[in-house]
């Protein structure tokens, strides 16, 4: 059964979908919607449970069969097949699989889960779990947070290098966003053990933020080992979401990525 997502579309071309990392929302592809659909009919996503999508009945589990085939559900209510796919974080682990699924024609993953080794997933798990209680503030006070530039950084500084390049306004509405997000605690329990071990036969590219405090850079080495296949490309002083970063680099990642799936020109 289809669950409808929320979503923000721009640009024309070849779709490219967008899906951001867990307890956060389709916004956090701001930084990098404009850049990118000067080329492509882009489409930044919110997951079932979070941003303003609905979370899953009840009954349906969060785990990643279920993520591709609503995904692939909801490709084919907007019109498209097969797009090009680009995930952070969460969103990166589920890109991935929908292109190991042959659901994607092409895969940039931004710090993608599930190349966990034993101590990061214990500090990306308490880091997660942290992020997610402090936003249980009352709202008035992640309000007056969010219009303190101390208050920006202490919110930010474990997802971003930059944090202070948010707006009050904008930090508010992420709050807001992981608070009341209800897919959380279903992803977490669902995904607290998962790791990715699957083979892409379409262009892909995983790339890391090297200052990553969430998923940290060294993952990127077990990334290496189990997808050899890919191109694996550093983003020098990036944290964990790193469209906010330096948005001009992601940007052109992806745009590099998705340029290896046309077909070469023939010599005359």
């Amino acid at each position: 059964m289809l669950s409808e997502l929320a979503y923000t579309r721009k640009g024309s071309g070849e779709p490219l979908v967008l899906i951001h990392g867990i307890g956060h929302r389709r916004q956090a592809w701001n930084p990098v919607l404009d850049l990118l659909a000067q080329s492509h009919d882009v489409i930044a996503v919110d997951l079932a449970g979070f941003g303003e999508s609905p979370a899953y009945p009840a009954s349906a589990s969060y785990d990643m069969d279920h993520a591709c085939q609503n995904l692939s559900d909801n490709f084919a209510a907007w019109g498209i097949e097969r797009p090009h796919v680009v995930g952070n974080s969460l969103g990166g682990a589920i890109a991935l699989e929908l292109g190991a699924r042959g659901l994607a024609r092409s895969v940039t993953a931004l710090s993608p889960a599930g190349f966990f080794g034993t101590l990061n997933r214990i500090q990306t798990l308490g880091l997660l779990v942290m992020l997610r209680l402090t936003s249980q503030l009352p709202d008035r006070a992640l309000r007056t947070l969010s219009r303190s530039a101390v208050g920006r950084r202490l919110a930010g500084f474990s997802l971003y290098t930059h944090p202070e390049r948010f707006t009050a306004d904008e930090v508010y509405g992420d709050a807001l966003a992981l608070k009341r997000c209800t897919g959380f605690e279903r992803t977490i329990a669902k995904g607290g053990n998962y790791a990715f071990r699957l083979h892409l036969d379409v262009p892909t590219t995983i790339a890391w933020g090297t200052r990553d405090l969430i998923l940290p850079y060294s993952s990127s080495a077990i990334a290496q080992e189990r997808l050899p296949e890919a191109d694996h490309v550093a983003l020098p002083h990036c944290g964990h979401v790193p469209m906010v970063d330096d948005p001009d680099l992601v940007a052109r990642v992806i745009q590099n990525t998705t340029a290896r799936t046309q077909e070469p020109v023939a010599a005359a």
